[in-house]
């Protein structure tokens, strides 16, 4: 279908990218303003792919003729500024134009409006008596004097689902349904009988601060999908559906639903272990087109490591630049890594030894050696040539003077066909995508791709490489975020700029710029395009550091090499030269993971506590110092160290983690036991007080005890 997707949420002013979906290039497109608010003057394009700007507060209703009938899509727009985190670029959802300016900023330094950030909602729904009740739960920003109950909210049936209700004969869902106000947010109401096989839902918070523009939400999304006799979801293909939807039983003689959050990252991302392979060093010295089965042969040992989830650098045919993102092939794999038999093999056992895999998916650019842009470059008469970005010079649109590639045009039909044609031939292969530059590709592209390869298999994960980070990419688009934010704040504490305790500001940054209480984030200390941590930052930081990226609420990833201790970025990985303590380090931590991710994962409570630092002078009768300490060869400083809780009371924990070369000794205001879960020893000693207090190397972590 054609339809150009969910309802858009936007401010005044801000231009959202407007495409029809599963495109013909061959076919005619055409765009209208169908219903403005009074006092519009706002247009629309008429390409096939255009923009839209609205231009005053309300509801646009924008008509879309296609060679499948006549769409409509509902363009909700506010009086307010862009807020939130801002990345040159943007999403297709931008308020200034392209260009590479930004290139010159501190890596994923956040730029936000002033005033307070954005609220958040949650959408649940349930259906009982004949009746569909979508309850929205809404909290305010942590720097907002705001409470819930003085939070609006607005609702919008999904567009797709209307016209499903009407061509079905049923009661149009928007005529029937009813909203009412609770103190956690607001309920809309459907009868069942106006309920078509599929009712998607979506919803913003918005705040009205004193003496500030107003502010509105990521949206959410909920799905009610009738079932068959058979508990089958009438509709075809099936809405993204997790394990943990919910299944309204009735009698077997009514009608009966289910329900689905649209927005939750797949189930198995809450205790996920991530390991990046650089493709081309990872098993160097192979002979050509063996690497393929090189990685296969070490699999076995990533296991034991205790990752499950392996992302793969670019594997696809490229330019000969060893980081395989400028790519010429985009549907088959480079012959010198193997051939197409060789990477469905390693995929395969990966998943034999209980592991995920990520494809690298590039969808912005193409190597300059690629066949469309080599009949295009200097050829303004080439049918490729539309399919690029250009510069007054000649020379294509490209970022941060990267000369060997070429942006696309995302807005020919042809480039967004060939696109969706790559994501049919490598989604039913791997378990997720991680999509490189995702901030340099429009948002309706990536809409349309999280709905095409859920309804595929609503368990795929797709992961945004976007630096800085940006909320509304978790609004119908992505799962997992890379937080490059803890990233450089952890390259910060290292270099001794930032004290520890900025580690539990970096995770609140997540809510302050509007991320929603779901959305999940990529931990990590390094990557293939960053110096090694410990080469910066030194051992002692980068055992801190690593231990952050598991303990912190999050999915942590460990880049190949790091666990060895490898100081190289790209270089071969040095296998027989490991540092045994760093791997066992590592074993540890992630096993610690696996065994408690319901505390330690991405859903585990994060609370800040008290605690007081001192140095360690002697364990045999020597008590712990209480005075401030200074930076002093293995002494600790109390800005190296930070102690917080995970999880719930019952279950959960404290952590202490020290970035300092030598031990700490740190008494912390939660009751606790004595032994870290880590290590298995015992951690704490007794001040002259008779305080307990937690002695930690790199990191402790302790069972609270009730």
């Amino acid at each position: 279908m054609h339809h150009p997707g969910p309802p858009r949420f936007v401010a005044t002013g801000e231009t959202t990218q407007l495409a029809p979906r599963d495109p013909d290039p061959g076919a005619s497109y055409e765009w209208r303003v169908v219903d403005a608010p009074p006092g519009s003057e706002a247009t629309v394009g008429d390409a096939p792919v255009t923009e839209f700007t609205p231009d005053v507060p309300g509801r646009f209703a924008l008509g879309l003729s296609a060679p499948d009938g006549d769409h409509r899509l509902t363009i909700r727009a506010f009086a307010a500024s862009y807020a939130g985190v801002d990345v040159e670029g943007g999403s297709g959802t931008a308020i200034r134009d392209r260009d590479a300016e930004h290139a010159g900023l501190d890596y994923a330094a956040a730029r936000s409006d002033e005033g307070v950030g954005p609220p958040r909602i949650r959408l649940d729904a349930t259906v009982e008596d004949g009746a569909v009740d979508v309850r929205a739960t809404v909290a305010s920003n942590p720097e907002s004097a705001l409470d819930a109950s003085d939070l609006e909210v607005t609702f919008v049936v999904d567009d797709r689902d209307v016209a499903a209700a009407v061509a079905e004969g049923r009661t149009n869902p928007r005529d029937a349904l009813d909203t009412s106000r609770t103190a956690t947010g607001a309920t809309l109401t459907v009868p069942t009988d106006a309920v078509p096989d599929r009712l998607r839902v979506h919803a913003v918070a918005v705040a009205r601060e004193p003496d500030q523009e107003l502010r509105f939400s990521v949206a959410d999304a909920v799905a009610v999908e009738r079932l068959d006799a058979a508990g089958n979801p009438s509709s075809a293909p099936a809405e993204p559906v997790s394990p943990s939807a919910e299944s309204v039983s009735r009698p077997a003689d009514a009608e009966r639903f289910r329900t689905v959050r649209l927005n939750d990252p797949p189930d198995w991302t809450a205790d996920a272990r991530v390991y990046e392979v650089y493709v081309r060093t990872f098993a160097d010295g192979e002979d050509p087109g063996e690497t393929f089965d090189a990685i296969a042969d070490r699999l076995p040992d990533l296991a034991d490591l205790g990752v499950d989830t392996l992302w793969l650098t670019p594997v696809l045919g490229h330019d000969g630049m060893p980081h395989g993102y400028n790519i010429t092939d985009f549907f088959d794999v480079a012959a010198d890594l193997g051939g197409r038999d060789d990477y469905e093999a390693l995929v395969e056992t990966a998943h034999d030894n209980g592991m995920r895999v990520l494809f690298d998916f590039v969808a912005n650019h193409t190597a300059r050696d690629h066949e469309w842009f080599e009949d295009a470059y200097g050829n303004p008469d080439s049918p490729y040539r539309d399919r690029y970005e250009w510069q007054a010079s000649g020379e294509p649109g490209t970022y941060f003077e990267w000369e060997l590639i070429a942006n696309l045009n995302h807005e020919n039909l042809h480039v967004r066909r060939f696109l969706l044609d790559v994501v049919d031939e490598w989604a039913p292969l791997v378990d997720g995508f991680r999509c490189d530059m995702a901030w340099a590709v429009p948002d309706s592209f990536w809409r349309e791709l999280r709905d095409r390869v859920k309804a595929i298999d609503p368990e795929f994960l797709l992961m945004d490489e976007t630096i800085p980070y940006i909320a509304d990419f978790h609004e119908g688009m992505f799962d997992v975020h890379f937080d490059a934010t803890l990233y450089f704040q952890l390259r910060q504490i290292g270099r001794g700029a930032a004290p520890a305790s900025s580690v539990l500001d970096a995770i609140e940054e997540r809510t302050a710029v509007g991320f929603p209480d779901h959305a999940g984030f990529l931990q990590y200390i390094e990557n293939h395009d960053e110096t090694r941590y410990r080469v910066e930052c030194g051992d002692a930081a980068a055992a801190a550091a690593g231990a952050a990226t598991v303990t912190l609420p999050g999915v942590p990833m460990v880049y190949a090499g790091q666990e060895i201790g490898q100081r190289g970025r790209r270089d071969v990985i040095a296998w027989d030269h490991a540092r045994t303590e760093v791997r066992e380090r590592y074993e540890r931590l992630l096993a610690t993971h696996a065994e408690h991710h319901e505390a330690l994962g991405p859903a585990g409570d994060l609370r800040r506590v008290d605690y007081r630092v001192g140095g360690v002078d002697g364990v045999d009768g020597v008590a712990p110092s209480e005075r401030p300490i200074e930076a002093d060869g293995e002494r600790a400083h109390p800005d190296d160290v930070v102690a917080f809780r995970r999880g719930d009371d019952a279950t959960g924990f404290v952590v202490v983690l020290n970035f300092a070369p030598g031990e700490a000794a740190v008494a912390v205001d939660a009751p606790h036991g004595d032994r870290n879960a880590v290590t298995g020893e015992e951690c704490v000693v007794t001040d002259r007080s008779g305080a307990d207090r937690i002695v930690v190397d790199d990191v402790a972590v302790v069972p609270l005890e009730v």
